[in-house]
């Protein structure tokens, strides 16, 4: 149970600001012979959560955008919003992406997406992320002889 929690703390912090790749977490549990659907499920639950933390982030800290400290210029958050407003949620299944993956979850929440909304889409991106993980590690490893 333990390599579970562990899987899932480190997807959730790879879903956040904190630089962490989870795939290490999940292929090395995948080669010790894990369950895959188990594996998959609190790698996609613990991602999915840790993007919700960035939703709340950018739905309240936004209050705080004038001071000195805050993450993002005036016209990053401008034109971040701009782009979420002309293509919409469904760049959420994308959230998954190492690089701005992080910023579309934000700036779902500065934009006021519905929290279901976020959820859902979030979980079927970050799902699929993580079941082509493990075909390709199932896929590899059958390669190699594992």
């Amino acid at each position: 149970m333990m390599s579970y929690g562990l899987l899932f703390v480190s997807a959730f912090l790879a879903a956040t600001i904190l630089p962490f790749y989870s795939e290490v977490v999940l292929v090395s549990l995948l080669l010790e012979g894990k369950p895959a659907l188990a594996l998959w499920f609190y790698a996609t639950l613990g991602n999915t959560l840790g993007a919700w933390v960035n939703w709340v982030m950018g739905r309240y800290l936004l209050h705080f955008q004038h001071h000195r400290w805050f993450p993002f210029k005036p016209e990053t958050l401008h034109k971040s919003q701009a782009w979420f407003q002309r293509y919409g949620s469904w760049t959420l299944l994308f959230a998954w992406l190492p690089v701005g993956g992080d910023a579309l979850t934000f700036i779902a929440g500065v934009m006021r997406v519905r929290w279901w909304v976020l959820l859902l889409l979030c979980g079927i991106g970050k799902g699929a992320r993580y079941a082509v993980v493990i075909w390709l590690t199932d896929a590899t490893g059958t390669l190699l002889g594992h």
